[in-house]
Parts: C-alpha cells; structure tokens; sequence
C-alpha cells in the first residue's frame, strides 16, 4: 500500500505541473512559448484546458505509484480529479475580496 504521503506528493505533482502548462509563462517565459507553438493542435487545446491537461499529466504519476495497471487506472482518474479539485478551490480562493 501506498503511503498517504506519497499519494498527497502525487497530487500536488501533478497540480504544479498541470498550472505551469496551464497557466503560468515560465522561466524565460519558456511555457508560454510552447503554448505559442502548439497553437491549435490537440496539444494546444489541452494546454488551453486545466481538465484535459491533468489527464494528460496524471499517468506517469500514476504509473510510478500503483503496484498493478488496474490500480494504475484508478489513480490516473484519481490524481486528475484531485488536481481539479485543487484548482478549483485556489480559483475560489483568489476570487474573494478580502
């Protein structure tokens, strides 16, 4: 079994990475270039949307942590929907006025 720790490492991993693609420029605003590149392809269009991209982030994440591909499956769909909970809960936050 898993430990809690790792499976709370493996959400936030993949929260991080999927808000770098989604919604931040990078280093030498690196993320935003590629994103320019992308433009309308598949892989842009998943840039362009936080759920999508976390279903794209999530299975080598996944993989590292489940023991068998059927475990892996449950929480490839399990680490994207926390992440999106996540992103959720951070946009809710920084909407309110203080």
């Amino acid at each position: 079994m898993t430990p809690w720790y790792e499976l709370l490492l493996a959400v936030l991993g993949v929260w991080r990475v999927c808000h770098l693609l989604y919604a931040e420029d990078g280093p030498w605003d690196s993320i935003a270039a590629l994103r320019r590149l992308a433009g309308d392809s598949a892989a842009g269009r998943a840039m362009d949307c936080f759920y999508c991209l976390s279903l794209w982030v999530a299975p080598p994440f996944a993989a590292v942590l489940a023991p068998d591909w059927r475990r892996g499956v449950l929480l490839w769909l399990a680490l994207s929907g926390a992440a999106i909970m996540l992103e959720a809960a951070r946009a809710a936050l920084s909407h309110k006025e203080p």
